[in-house]
């Protein structure tokens, strides 16, 4: 009897676990995380096979319309919520696809009926084991204003640094709207080279933190005159490590 096409394909079956993308926050760096956990998982296995990813896509706006009015009780519930979906669905652990809903990641943690993967926690042992001593973090300005990256660095040892309250500003509008649609402009690229490598240089920082996941579409390694962190890859890397 022949082995057919169809019996070589589920013999090589992908034997991983389920994982669960909480996504659309925003959707263009959703896409990263489908296609770099699909690729990563190939790379690991050797299999040609795709992993089962679920993905539970929210209304952007409505969460950063609670973050923003500091509402992180509801955050937290539409959060939780859509995690808690993706177990519903079968996932056997969650990843929240974006750094900003990590402010309330505690709480979505104590709500969730899986374990979570958190992109902060991963972030700062990834800082750890390369040893950097002094971080800057660029990123939404709920992010930078909200110490996402600064408590957990200075818990470790580790010189945090942030942008003054207008280059703040002025990094997040050189970004939002236009990278969570996925719309990278030269333009603003090159003033976001110039302005960050100026804010490296003053606060003499030694690597920087893309603390938006949608920042690696426009800030690449060797954009800028330190290493970039890329928070969107680094998470990518350890949801891979836990699909076993």
């Amino acid at each position: 009897m022949g082995i057919t096409r169809g019996s070589v394909w589920h013999n090589m079956r992908l034997n991983m676990k389920k994982i669960g993308l909480v996504g659309g926050i925003g959707p263009a760096s959703t896409v990263d995380y489908y296609m770099g956990i699909i690729d990563g998982c190939r790379k690991k296995s050797g299999s040609p096979n795709y992993p089962e990813i679920l993905i539970y896509s929210i209304d952007m706006f409505e969460m950063l319309s609670h973050i923003e009015g500091k509402h992180w009780d509801k955050a937290s519930v539409l959060l939780s919520t859509a995690v808690n979906n993706l177990a519903s669905a079968g996932a056997d652990f969650a990843a929240i696809a974006s750094n900003t809903p990590h402010l309330v990641f505690d709480e979505i943690s104590r709500l969730s009926t899986i374990p979570l993967i958190s992109i902060v926690e991963e972030t700062c042992n990834f800082v750890l084991e390369k040893q950097y001593q002094r971080v800057l973090t660029i990123g939404t300005l709920f992010t930078m204003r909200n110490g996402l990256y600064s408590n957990p660095l200075v818990a470790q040892g580790i010189i945090s640094l942030l942008p003054s309250e207008t280059e703040q500003q002025e990094i997040y509008s050189l970004f939002f709207p236009n990278l969570e649609n996925g719309i990278v402009i030269q333009d603003d690229k090159i003033k976001m080279q110039k302005l960050v490598d100026s804010i490296v240089r003053k606060q003499k920082a030694d690597s920087v933190i893309l603390g938006c996941t949608e920042l690696p579409m426009m800030l690449k390694q060797g954009d800028l005159n330190v290493p970039v962190i890329d928070t969107t890859q680094v998470h990518i890397n350890a949801i891979v490590r836990n699909m076993n």
